[in-house]
């Protein structure tokens, strides 16, 4: 399915950081929808905040947290204050989860891909020498 492939996935994220450095240059007010997982928050958001949380977030990037959305490498990085308190805190989110960017509620651009769960990485041991199995009995 082409929703797996690479260079499908290469060509939203793409696409998605070009709409997004056009939004970002012309200071228009968008938003985002995306999945949580990979997002950071810096400072981290008190857990009364960051638990009412799903999967799936939604961003509106507006006046000031506007103004500070830059494009960095693969993520799109702005500063935002959550809760009641306004807590600010400079967010982070790896533009390969934006599932969506809308406009006055008009979707802009759209990625199915987002959506799939991420491989996950084979976890190499500490030690190269664990690799060989011949060697367990001298690691033991």
């Amino acid at each position: 399915m082409i929703l797996t492939n690479l260079d499908f996935i290469n060509l939203k994220i793409k696409h998605a950081k070009e709409i997004l450095a056009l939004l970002i240059a012309a200071q228009d007010e968008f938003d985002i929808l995306c999945s949580l997982d990979g997002v950071e928050f810096n400072p981290t958001l008190p857990p009364h905040i960051s638990s009412a949380f799903k999967d799936v977030i939604l961003f509106s990037l507006a006046n000031y947290t506007l103004s500070t959305a830059t494009i960095d490498g693969n993520n799109l990085v702005f500063e935002a204050g959550f809760g009641e308190e306004n807590f600010g805190s400079v967010v982070s989110v790896p533009i390969g989860n934006i599932i969506q960017i809308t406009q006055e509620e008009t979707p802009l651009f759209i990625n199915v891909s987002a959506t799939l769960p991420k491989p996950k990485k084979e976890e190499k041991p500490k030690n190269p020498f664990e690799l060989n199995p011949r060697n367990k009995k001298l690691l033991d």
